[in-house]
């Protein structure tokens, strides 16, 4: 238990067989339960997962979950998510099975949720001392610009690194969560974001030391996700605005940006069609390079007055993580000597 609530960790698998049981064996005390969900992987992770089960030492701490057929790391933790209501758990964790999750931060996560400071907690890996160096370029680039989209479509403007799949979330908001709905592959994090933010849940940004060159394997082919990602974000941005700002609640920062976005994008459709008919054909009339501007400056305008209104509306849902304080969240098994 940590803080009198009980703690579920899912653990997604996918072809971890060198990587689970480290992943397992370090889980800290003060987990109640582990859930391994294995997502029809084809090497031996299932047995090693087995093996640790027959080897513990607390009976029934370890639960293994299989999926029939590969449905996604999404779809592996929702599974986990239902198995640790059904368990009665308080807060549901996620560690992967890859290693690149250090069990001996997973307080850190935690602690906010435990203490009913935040419904949802994340790791923030690219704001770490020493980020730029530790994680690969092409990765830290493209999940900065993957962040950036998200801050838009989830409401969130404080959250980075959305693609951080080390996370906690209250039992209150998986009761209230649709989890059937929720994207089942790599976007999950980024569509989870968005629900919570239509539902008003409290979410803070953890800053963690990244893992990595522990011997994990990325499965994730970036640009074939890339692409891919970036049409679920953007619909998933449209049905908040549906749902948040229309559906359960008008404000007129929609007409913001559905004005400013065909402003914004005429304006810069027709002065790159002024540009080709000035490069190939000859001079455009002045009074049409200004019409393009003023289309394009106008909902430039009008875009970042929105992005200013959903600021402000969802301002009270930013939950500021402190530094690590032992005295402030701590486990029910921590040392004596921390309560001095």
């Amino acid at each position: 238990m940590f803080a009198n609530k009980t703690i579920a960790v899912v653990v997604p698998c996918y072809n971890e067989q060198a990587q689970i049981d480290r992943v397992l064996t370090t889980m800290p005390d003060f987990v109640d339960c582990i859930i391994a969900v294995d997502d029809k992987s084809a090497d031996d992770t299932v047995g090693v997962v087995r093996r640790r089960i027959e080897a513990g030492g607390h009976p029934g701490r370890i639960i293994l979950l299989q999926h029939e057929k590969n449905r996604g790391v999404g779809a592996a933790i929702v599974t986990g998510y239902k198995e640790a209501v059904r368990q009665g758990m308080d807060v549901a964790a996620v560690m992967a099975g890859d290693g690149q999750m250090d069990p001996n931060q997973l307080h850190l996560l935690v602690g906010p949720v435990a203490g009913g400071q935040a419904d949802y907690a994340k790791a923030n890996r690219l704001f770490y001392a020493g980020a730029w160096g530790s994680i690969p370029r092409h990765r830290y680039m493209g999940n900065a610009f993957l962040s950036m989209l998200t801050k838009i479509a989830s409401g969130y403007w404080h959250v980075a690194d959305s693609q951080s799949g080390y996370t906690a979330i209250s039992r209150e908001a998986l009761e209230i969560l649709n989890l059937d709905a929720i994207y089942p592959r790599y976007g999950y994090p980024n569509d989870l974001l968005v629900r919570l933010n239509v539902y008003d849940f409290r979410v803070a940004d953890v800053h963690m030391r990244p893992v990595y060159n522990v011997g994990e394997r990325s499965k994730m082919p970036l640009l074939k996700v890339g692409p891919v990602m970036t049409w679920l974000i953007f619909r998933r941005f449209c049905w908040r605005m549906k749902h948040k700002y229309v559906i359960r609640d008008f404000h007129p920062l929609v007409l913001f940006y559905l004005f400013g976005s065909i402003s914004f994008t005429a304006g810069l459709l027709f002065g790159l069609y002024l540009l080709v008919y000035r490069i190939a054909i000859g001079r455009v009339a002045d009074t049409s390079g200004l019409f393009s501007v003023l289309l394009f400056m106008s909902g430039l305008q009008l875009l970042l007055f929105a992005m200013w209104f959903d600021m402000a509306v969802n301002r009270h849902l930013r939950v500021d993580a402190e530094p690590e304080s032992p005295l402030k969240f701590r486990p029910d098994s921590a040392p004596a000597e921390l309560e001095k």
